[in-house]
């Protein structure tokens, strides 16, 4: 696992809204590292860039 950020910091990352990372959540399209207490989520950009990368492999 690498470094961790916040959805906000990942969205700005991966050039992508905070709306869109919370779309891509709710839609199961991507799944964070892990969720805190609050249920707040926390982010590998990596290995988001990997499940993003599978997925579009998948629907080419």
């Amino acid at each position: 696992m690498g470094r961790l950020v916040t959805s906000g910091e990942l969205a700005k990352e991966l050039g992508l809204s905070l709306r869109t990372i919370q779309r891509y959540i709710a839609g199961g399209v991507i799944t964070p590292e892990f969720r805190t207490a609050g249920g707040h989520t926390r982010w590998d950009p990596d290995s988001v860039r990997e499940q993003l990368r599978k997925l579009h492999e998948q629907e080419t």
